[in-house]
């Protein structure tokens, strides 16, 4: 259980921060600017990811501290140009978060999630147009975010407003095409054509991995952490033998590859 006062200490950190963007501050956050931020924000952000999926809350909550450092120390950079401070950002969360959740917040109704999911979509596309914004159904995903997450969004965003396929099947029969036309371009030396079909390609996996309520970004990650450990592994068993990876077979690779599953299994 929470055993801190989160105002008094989000307090303290402001004025740390003031302290150290200070005349008399620290030489590196004093020089630090928005642009030379996007790293270390785009790190942090992936180091909480790190934590969510272990046991070691004392990490996680180690690592959130960092991220919330960079919300922090971005906030003070824009209080500094006289445009907003922490404050205004914490305002205009809580102020967010009330509007889109009338049925919590309102008149208390009791709603699916379909039904709460729909209606954040209507309200938040409603702010939008009265904003100015972009008010295609596809707006409000990052042009940064890493690829497949942003492929996942999209989809999710065109699924909303019933541009999808109705089960896994249209989705299957989608790859098998793409597929298809992967081969078909790969026979060919146009290589800017082979781009575009393996594109092509990931974008309709990332769509079956939604469909399938799987992360794309996770089923990849644990992926590659097999891919890892089962490769050591087999440089484990040549090392036994005396032998270099790269002075065996085809054959012998794929013998020894196929003895490390099985042990697994």
């Amino acid at each position: 259980m929470p055993t801190t006062s989160a105002s008094k200490n989000i307090d303290q950190l402001v004025e740390i921060m003031a302290t150290l963007r200070g005349d008399d501050g620290c030489p590196w956050d004093c020089e630090q600017t928005l642009e030379t931020l996007k790293p270390f924000l785009i790190e942090e952000a992936y180091e909480v990811l790190e934590t969510m999926g272990g046991e070691d809350t004392s990490a996680h909550c180690e690592e959130l501290g960092d991220l919330l450092f960079q919300i922090v120390f971005q906030s003070r950079i824009r209080e500094e140009q006289g445009a907003f401070g922490l404050g205004e950002v914490v305002e205009g969360l809580s102020a967010k978060l009330k509007r889109r959740h009338p049925h919590i917040f309102g008149d208390r109704l009791e709603l699916s999630r379909e039904q709460v999911a729909d209606n954040w979509r209507q309200m938040k596309a409603k702010e939008r147009e009265s904003a100015g914004k972009d008010t295609s159904a596809l707006a409000g995903v990052p042009n940064m975010l890493p690829a497949l997450l942003r492929a996942q969004r999209l989809g999710a965003k065109a699924s909303g407003v019933g541009f999808d396929w109705p089960n896994t099947d249209g989705v299957i029969d989608k790859i098998r095409e793409e597929l298809g036309e992967v081969i078909d371009a790969s026979a060919g030396t146009d290589h800017k054509a082979i781009e575009h079909e393996v594109g092509d390609l990931l974008f309709s996996v990332v769509n079956l991995a939604r469909h399938l309520s799987i992360e794309p970004e996770t089923a990849l990650q644990e992926a590659n952490r097999r891919f890892e450990r089962r490769f050591r592994e087999v440089e484990g068993l040549a090392a036994q033998d005396g032998d270099a990876l790269n002075g065996l077979s085809a054959e012998r690779l794929e013998a020894l590859w196929d003895a490390v599953k099985q042990t697994e299994a």
